[in-house]
């Protein structure tokens, strides 16, 4: 038997019941599926998504003979929503 690791096995709390283990492969399913979900939506409606990427605060340099982009605000936005679900859907 192998080890299992702390989040491998984190309860999870629904109302009106006890702490049910998460198993890993439900984890991989949910994030498969969030995956999917994104690649849908880029690929059948990119304008939905088009203004990620091009909010004030995001760096962005062209130059002739290169040009380098850096998406702060963007990747701040990602990582406020993605805490926010994480507590949402993670709490004990």
């Amino acid at each position: 038997m192998q080890p299992c690791l702390s989040w491998c096995r984190s309860p999870v709390v629904v109302a009106g019941t006890e702490s049910i283990p998460m198993a890993p492969g439900k984890i991989l399913l949910i994030l498969g599926m969030v995956t999917a979900l994104v690649g849908a939506i880029l690929l059948w409606a990119p304008g939905l998504l088009g203004w990620f990427g091009h909010l004030p605060g995001d760096i962005r340099i062209e130059r002739d003979n290169g040009s380098f982009y850096f998406p702060i605000t963007s990747m701040l936005i990602v990582s406020i929503v993605l805490s926010i679900l994480v507590n949402l859907f993670f709490r004990r």
